[in-house]
């Protein structure tokens, strides 16, 4: 059982924090829509506590001891944590897959590029589509072939905000955008980032992302049926809002420098009511072939995670291991940089 108060506090964090997983939220019932907060809460504090300082490396190393305090029983402190660590109890969430999170995180702390589309849909396999996995979880679903459609819908969720924040991201030094594509689009990386701007060439590589997020989008609807009948509404919800704004950025000509793309308030309380009406159809519609279809590579990991705890891959620790021992490295470094400064601005004069 989650405390009240914390449970309050989560709920705020997603009001403000997430708006579309706030509106998607309401379509789903009271036993799954406050655990999903309180995991969408904990996501959303790793998110911030990485995005939000310089000192990224560091960031991820406390998150992982964050974490490992939640598996142990002894969470810390702190609303989120207390929230989280209640979800892990109650619904034997598999570690897996909050590590797939940090590890995620870990990559973004390493200021790391995506060679072609394989690597970003594992990168966006970690960021997004673990917490597909998690949400299955708290439905009690863990059928392999819903979770592996589960995993599309995070793919396809996050390759739609990647589109939409290139103008934002590039203003942060951070590039997204597989570089196998840029480099078919006669555009050089660091020249985009030293000089970020539109150009016809970059919205047909931000084109190319929506449509990869679109045929997603539509193998994932082929799962909801395998959902919990009242959480069908709330993933319809989630599906249309996230492709929403996809949509809204094709209307700028898939331009994402004329401005970031959203989706108004009308339009929300259109897709929340067509999806309660597509989830009422789910009942009688024949399954869709496309349920069968096998996982992408880079999310069945995440699958076999969440499916068969007790199987899952061993080298996927191994790789969290390394990644958080680079970090490790990478943080001692900068610390050893900053040792002279501090001493020669403590020193007297």
């Amino acid at each position: 059982m989650i405390n009240a108060a914390d449970m309050d506090h989560c709920r705020e964090a997603i009001r403000h924090g997430s708006r579309s997983f706030h509106t998607a939220g309401r379509l789903l019932p009271a036993k799954v829509r406050d655990p999903a907060l309180a995991l969408y809460a904990f996501c959303r504090l790793a998110d911030d506590a990485v995005d939000l300082t310089e000192e990224k490396a560091d960031a991820v190393l406390r998150l992982h001891d964050r974490l490992s305090l939640v598996y142990e029983g002894h969470p810390r402190n702190a609303p989120q944590d207390r929230a989280f660590a209640a979800v892990v109890e109650d619904f034997q969430m598999p570690r897996a897959l909050p590590e797939a999170l940090l590890e995620g995180l870990a990559w973004d702390a390493k200021g790391r590029w995506y060679e072609d589309l394989s690597a970003l849909t594992a990168y966006s396999a970690r960021v997004a589509s673990a917490v597909g996995a998690m949400m299955c979880v708290l439905m009690r679903v863990r059928d392999r072939d819903v979770l592996a459609r589960a995993c599309d819908l995070g793919v396809a969720m996050q390759l739609t905000n990647i589109a939409r924040d290139v103008a934002e991201d590039a203003e942060e030094g951070r590039l997204y955008l597989p570089l196998e594509w840029l480099r078919e689009a006669r555009i050089d990386p660091h020249a985009f980032l030293n000089a970020p701007g539109a150009a016809p060439e970059l919205s047909g590589v931000v084109r190319r992302l929506l449509d990869t997020a679109g045929w997603l989008y539509a193998r994932s609807e082929t799962g909801v049926k395998g959902l919990p009948a009242a959480a069908r509404p709330g993933i319809f919800a989630a599906r249309y809002i996230y492709a929403g704004i996809g949509r809204q950025l094709r209307r700028a000509d898939c331009d994402p420098f004329r401005g970031r793309a959203h989706t108004s308030g009308s339009q929300k309380v259109m897709w929340l009511m067509l999806s309660a009406m597509r989830a009422a159809g789910t009942s009688i519609m024949p399954r869709s072939a496309l349920i069968y279809a096998p996982p992408l590579p880079e999310t069945a990991f995440l699958v076999e995670a969440a499916a068969a705890p007790e199987t899952a891959l061993r080298g996927w620790s191994e790789t969290l291991i390394e990644t958080m021992a680079h970090l490790a490295e990478q943080d001692q470094r900068r610390r050893a940089r900053l040792m002279p400064e501090r001493r020669s601005s403590t020193s007297p004069v």
